[in-house]
């Protein structure tokens, strides 16, 4: 089976999972982090587990994140893998959650799925056929044969009146306020602030419904790689601001520097 296949197929199993975790009282455990934990993050990432195990590629995941770099600096194509990314927007039951697959070969994304289990909306991107997807789905009753044909192909739009800033439900900051304020300055336009949760962010402005996404907290190379897949697929760049490069994965520190997704390339 396609390895992209697989992927969209496991992420729907894991969403299928948290919801059933999400729809009744769970507990809530703590990362060292202070971050939160929840039966839904560990039973997601044992079913994304199943699925990419057949396909004998290696995996970078937030829960299972203590492979050596002497040995992942060796791989050259690996998934990175976030079973349930929005954790705080689960525990706050706002929807805001996502379940993020990306396929990363020498360090840049190739393919991303995000899906959002609370709505049924389904995001993949093919990063070197510059093609990027939506589509709400069923994730009881699905054919993963109408997915590919039906879903529709998403871009950036550009308004010539307003920038839309999306920003984090969770980790708004002092620097990201700076930059809005910095862009209200250079630009013409009205500034509208958007405010989402998880790798929601990236889809926003890769569907247009966004036109700038600033990076001002810190983020994991799994919260980011199948948003930035999603982003390229769609003609976007996702900017290391460290390196002005496109941001690179399966670095020996799995922390991300901050970034900037636009659509003004």
């Amino acid at each position: 089976m396609d390895n992209y296949i697989i992927a969209i197929e496991a992420s729907i199993a894991a969403g299928k999972v948290i919801m059933g975790i999400y729809e009744k009282d769970f507990q809530i455990d703590f990362k060292s982090d202070n971050s939160p934990l929840t039966e839904a993050d560990t039973a997601a990432n044992t079913i994304i587990m199943d699925y990419l195990k057949k396909t004998n590629i290696p995996i970078i995941s937030e829960e299972n994140k203590q492979i050596p770099y002497a040995i992942r600096k060796e791989w050259t194509s690996y998934w990175i893998v976030d079973p349930l990314d929005g954790t705080k927007e689960f525990v706050k039951k706002n929807g805001e959650f996502t379940v993020n697959i990306a396929l990363v070969k020498n360090g840049l994304p190739e393919f991303g799925v995000i899906y959002v289990p609370a709505t049924g909306v389904l995001y993949f991107g093919h990063v070197t056929k510059q093609k990027a997807y939506r589509i709400t789905i069923d994730h009881v009753n699905y054919d993963i044969s109408d997915i590919l044909k039906t879903a529709s192909e998403i871009r950036p739009q550009n308004n010539s009146n307003t920038s839309r800033v999306v920003g984090s439900r969770s980790h708004m900051n002092q620097d990201t306020l700076d930059f809005v304020e910095s862009l209200r300055k250079k630009s013409q336009k009205e500034i509208e602030m958007v405010s989402k949760g998880s790798s929601l962010k990236f889809c926003l402005v890769a569907e247009g419904s966004a036109d700038v996404y600033p990076r001002f907290a810190p983020t994991m190379e799994w919260d980011t790689a199948a948003g930035q897949a999603i982003c390229m697929a769609a003609g976007l760049k996702v900017v290391d601001n460290g390196t002005n490069l496109e941001m690179q994965y399966n670095k020996e520190n799995l922390l991300n520097d901050y970034f900037l997704v636009s659509n003004d390339g």
